[in-house]
């Protein structure tokens, strides 16, 4: 069941003593009840702004996070409050208030630098608090969006094509909200009134001239467009002009605060809670807050009302479920994330996704394969009828648990967990067929011992030595067989336990056969031809069972390994998809952002940009492309490595795999 973790106020998650960042491990624990979506806003900007403020008034609180009402610092490091979410009951809200930024008391200015850093990578909505305007030098207080490209990475290594590696920050880049504090201008531009959102944009205009100083003050601006496609921003009157009351806002009632300031705090709050979206990695793959659990993908669906003006590219906060994934955990992201700093490194996505792939993928096989046993072990009635009623009930659940694998796993490189996965399920249907046996050979053999008590008693009491006594033993042992074959359920070794049965009578039967002075010697040779028939036709019944049971594996197996090869082939057709789908949000940001440039006179920045267009272009068009030899390729791969340990029966199964390559190119 989900869990929500119970925090009457915030606490520590990242701590921050200007040499080195740690993470809270009690904090780490919280984030562990947590099996929800989450949705994380992060608040950073200069210290005394009012950032706490804010994010007291998400949490629905006066009191919360510490607000202080000096000019020092209150808040050391990343603070995370967790709380329920109002408006979408399947998530959680993660809300961290980040230590502010440009503290004179700070010994090393390059913490900001990495505390502004982990609030974006951690977050899937920033909020940037400044005070006044968003003027020339509220830019330059903002330089800290500039190191990004130092201090983040989204690959390990280069593209071939030499394109930049912060051309792919918008892929996984928050959504940016600008707040202006204490706002008095009014909303207006060559005397029209215009939108706090153009009111942004037009801030973010490049300055025209190609000398260093405009090209350093540029360097946010183009940082902010280029990393943060959609934006938004909220302007706010002062709360009170009572500096006493504001030296203590958080104890004061609402209807003591200015009544534009609380709309537009209605607002912003609004906005969180109905826009900010689940927070995801590459590929739209959604996070909880521990290491485990399923959830959807989110099909972008943007109302045109809620896209910014000026910008065209607005990711959607809500969507239309189309497949599900695993969910890698924020816990993970965070110790990942302060390890890479604390050693020396550059935080890096495509690393981080991969240690998170190792860990859920492990969780995912464990899931999977509990499912498989605990299915099995509420289904099957041992002994079962047949061994087809297990191998089809081993099918059903099987194919739930690479269901559930699926779900739950990602970056699955080279298929090796899901080749660990048909090991397991292997391994353990082959203790299910054994305990399957074991049930049907003791049950059978309760049932003849039962059947045959009266028999062993008139053999040891001489009742069948006398003449005639063979005839008399035949009547009696038919009679046994005849009871036998009419209990329900004895199981696959029904034939077998008999066989053993009678062979164990053979002895006494000759004994009886020989001792019987009703037959002549001729009668007597024709008795013992007519049992050693009857013996090698049970024997071949026997033999003829095992073969069809040997078959019946067979086909098991081979629906084993299409079941994989298929969910597989599907899960891969999805991730094609949903690349596509990022790649092409990508373009359509980048676009737009060329337009402006051109708009705005900058041609040569403008063309600059044609390597990342061109990239993403052929990352598209690669896409879009007839990828079946590709995704064939993969399955016959899998097929093979499959069939090699489904080795007892690697003829059948190599004619199965001949045959994958003409079904996947017909699809």
């Amino acid at each position: 069941m989900a869990s929500t973790p119970n925090m009457m106020a915030p606490i520590c998650l990242v701590e921050n003593s200007n040499e080195h960042l740690s993470v809270n491990q009690e904090a780490l624990e919280i984030l562990d009840q947590i099996s929800q979506p989450v949705v994380v806003v992060a608040i950073a900007g200069l210290y005394r702004t009012g950032k706490s403020y804010l994010m007291n008034r998400l949490a629905g609180q006066n009191h919360g996070f510490p607000l202080g009402s000096t000019v020092q610092s209150q808040t050391k490091g990343i603070w995370m409050w967790c709380l329920p979410h109002p408006y979408k009951p399947d998530c959680i809200l993660v809300l961290l208030d980040t230590e502010g930024l440009g503290d004179v008391e700070k010994g090393d200015p390059k913490n900001d630098s990495w505390i502004f850093a982990l609030a974006v990578l951690l977050c899937s909505s920033f909020v940037y608090n400044s005070l006044s305007t968003i003027n020339h030098q509220a830019l330059e207080q903002l330089h800290y969006v500039t190191e990004l490209t130092e201090l983040v990475r989204a690959k390990s290594s280069p593209t071939p094509d030499g394109v930049e590696d912060s051309a792919e920050f918008v892929s996984f880049f928050p959504d940016f909200i600008w707040t202006v504090r204490d706002f008095s201008l009014e909303l207006e531009l060559n005397g029209h009134p215009i939108t706090e959102d153009e009111y942004l944009e037009n801030a973010l205009k490049l300055i025209p001239g190609m000398s260093h100083k405009a090209q350093i003050s540029n360097l946010p601006r183009e940082c902010i467009r280029h990393f943060f496609p959609r934006r938004k921003c909220f302007v706010f009157d002062r709360p009170t002009n009572d500096k006493k009351l504001l030296a203590n806002i958080e104890k004061i009632a609402d209807n003591q605060l200015d009544p534009n300031f609380k709309e537009e705090t209605k607002n912003f709050c609004s906005y969180i809670f109905t826009q900010a979206r689940t927070k995801t990695l590459r590929e739209g793959i959604m996070i909880t807050g521990k290491q485990s659990g399923v959830c959807c993908r989110i099909q972008s669906q943007v109302p045109a009302q809620l896209c910014v003006p000026q910008t065209r590219l607005a990711p959607p906060p809500l969507g239309k479920i189309q497949t599900r994934q695993a969910l890698p955990g924020l816990r993970s992201l965070v110790v990942t994330y302060v390890d890479a700093i604390n050693n020396g490194s550059v935080p890096c996505l495509e690393n981080a996704m991969t240690t998170l792939a190792q860990i859920e993928n492990s969780r995912a096989i464990q899931k999977a394969a509990d499912h498989y046993s605990e299915q099995m072990a509420q289904r099957v009635n041992f002994p079962t009828h047949s061994l087809q009623e297990l191998l089809d009930l081993h099918t059903a659940c099987e194919k739930e648990a690479i269901a559930i694998f699926m779900e739950n796993s990602f970056k699955d490189d080279n298929q090796e967990f899901q080749k660990n996965l048909v090991e397991i399920i292997k391994d353990k249907q082959d203790k299910f067929l054994l305990q399957n046996e074991e049930a049907s050979v003791k049950y059978c053999q309760d049932k003849l011992e039962q059947l045959s008590k009266s028999l062993m008693e008139d053999i040891s009491a001489g009742i069948f030595s006398v003449p005639g006594g063979l005839k008399l033993y035949m009547e009696t042992k038919e009679r046994i067989e005849q009871d036998y074959w009419q209990v329900p359920r004895k199981g696959v070794k029904a034939n077998e336990v008999l066989y053993r049965f009678l062979q164990s009578q053979a002895a006494i039967e000759n004994s009886i056969l020989q001792a019987d002075k009703a037959l002549t010697d001729e009668m007597k040779v024709m008795a013992a031809e007519r049992a050693k028939k009857e013996a090698a036709e049970k024997e071949q019944e026997l033999m003829r069972q095992k073969l069809q049971e040997q078959q019946q594996q067979m086909e098991a197996q081979k629906r084993s390994l299409e079941e994989n090869i298929l969910q597989l082939k599907e899960k891969l057709e999805r991730e094609r998809e949903n690349i596509l789908r990022e790649q092409n949000m990508m373009l359509e940001h980048k676009l737009k952002v060329q337009e402006d440039l051109l708009k705005e006179g900058f041609k040569k920045k403008s063309e600059d940009m044609n390597a990342e267009i061109n990239h993403l272009r052929n990352v598209i068009d690669t896409a879009q492309s007839d990828n079946s030899p590709f995704i064939t390729k993969i399955m016959e791969r899998l097929a093979s490595e499959i069939e090699s340990i489904f080795s007892t029966s690697g003829k059948f199964l190599g004619h199965v795999l001949r045959g994958f390559g003409s079904l996947f190119k017909d699809k």
